[in-house]
C-alpha cells in the first residue's frame, strides 16, 4: 500500500469524521463527480465539501449498511477463505492530497482491499446476473488509485436473499481518467469556489432548495441575457404537456380494453390495473368537530418556493 495516513479514525466520533472527509474527495464522492451516481450529483458534492448544505441524516438503508459492514466482511472471509482487517484511518494519495479513502477492509497477504455493500432484495436480479451499479465500480477504482492496490473485492449482501463477491481488477487507463476528473473538480470548483453546472438531477434540485429556502419579497434580479433559456423552458414545457396528453390518451385506450379486469397480457408485456385501498383523514371535519386536537397536531407552516414564468 502506497497511501499515507491522513487521519486516524479509531477514536474519532462521527462529527469529526464528517469534518475530516470534507477536506478531500472520497470514494463515495467519485462516481457523483463523473456523473455515474444516480443518487448524488457533482453539484451536491460541491455543496457538501464547502459546508453549504445540511448534513444528511442516516436513512434506514444507510444505517443498516453501516451496522452490517462487519457481517458482510465475515461472510466474505467465509466465502473466499481470505482474511481482512480494518485500517482505522482515512488514507491519502501520496501525490494528490485531495484524494482520500476510508476503506472498509484491507485483504491480508494481498495488495487488495474489500468494499462491503448491503442492498435491497429489489436489486437481486441485477447482482445474480453478475452486474453491479457503476458507482460501486468507480468507488473501488478510486480506492485502488489511492492505495495502489492491484484489485478490489466487492462483497454485496442482498438482504434475505443472496450474497455475492465480485473482483474488480486495476485498470490504469480508468484510474488516470478518474484522477484527471477529480483533479479538475477539486482545483476548478472546490478551491475556486465555483459551482459545477447543474445537471437536472433531483439531487441538485434538493441542494438548490437548501441553499435558497426563502425568497426576499419584492427583490428583483435582472435576467437580461437569459431570454433564450427562458424561451427554451417555455418550449419544453409545451412539449411535456403535449407528451403527457398523448401518454394519457393511450393509457385511457388500454384501460377501456381492460375494463374491470385486473391484468392484461400482450406479447412481451404484462399490464396491471390493480385495486388499492387508501384511508383518508377528513381534515375538514376534524378541524370543525375537534378544533383543539386539530390545532395540537397541526404542523408549523413551511415556506415553499414555486417557480413559474409569465410572458409580458
Amino acid at each position: 500500500m502506497h497511501a499515507v495516513i491522513f487521519a486516524k479514525t479509531k477514536e474519532m466520533d462521527r462529527e469529526e469524521w464528517l469534518k475530516e472527509r470534507r477536506k478531500g474527495i472520497g470514494g463515495s464522492d467519485a462516481a457523483a463527480i463523473v456523473g455515474l451516481d444516480r443518487y448524488r450529483s457533482a453539484f451536491d458534492v460541491y455543496a457538501d465539501k464547502l459546508g453549504l448544505k445540511e448534513e444528511q441524516t442516516d436513512n434506514e438503508a444507510m444505517r443498516q449498511g453501516r451496522d452490517l459492514e462487519g457481517y458482510v466482511a465475515a461472510r466474505f472471509m467465509e466465502a473466499t477463505g481470505k482474511k481482512v482487517r480494518r485500517r482505522n484511518a482515512i488514507l491519502q494519495h501520496p501525490e494528490y492530497p485531495w484524494m482520500l479513502a476510508d476503506i472498509d477492509r484491507w485483504v491480508v497477504g494481498e495488495n487488495a482491499g474489500m468494499e462491503a455493500k448491503t442492498t435491497s432484495v429489489l436489486n437481486r436480479h441485477k447482482f445474480s446476473q453478475g452486474e453491479f451499479p457503476p458507482n460501486y465500480y468507480v468507488q473501488c477504482m478510486h480506492y485502488m488509485a489511492v492505495t495502489g492496490a492491484d484489485k478490489w473485492y466487492l462483497a454485496v449482501l442482498v438482504l434475505n436473499k443472496a450474497f455475492h463477491v465480485f473482483t474488480i481488477e486495476r485498470d490504469e487507463n480508468e484510474i488516470a481518467a478518474l484522477i484527471e476528473a477529480e483533479k479538475h473538480f477539486w482545483e476548478e470548483h472546490i478551491l475556486k469556489q465555483i459551482p459545477p453546472q447543474p445537471d437536472g438531477s433531483a439531487s441538485t434540485s434538493e441542494v438548490i432548495k437548501q441553499l435558497f429556502p426563502e425568497a426576499r419579497e419584492r427583490e428583483t434580479v435582472a435576467l437580461f441575457g437569459h431570454e433564450e433559456k427562458i424561451q427554451k423552458l417555455q418550449d419544453l414545457k409545451a412539449q411535456i404537456d403535449e407528451l403527457q396528453r398523448e401518454y394519457d390518451t393511450i393509457k385511457q385506450e388500454i384501460q377501456l380494453v381492460l375494463g374491470d379486469a385486473e391484468i392484461g397480457q400482450a406479447q412481451g408485456y404484462i399490464v396491471e390495473w390493480k385495486n388499492q385501498t387508501r384511508q383518508m383523514l377528513d381534515t375538514k371535519r376534524l378541524k370543525k368537530e375537534q378544533t383543539e386536537i386539530y390545532q395540537k397536531y397541526l404542523k408549523p407552516a413551511q415556506v415553499v418556493r414555486t417557480f413559474k414564468i409569465k410572458e409580458v
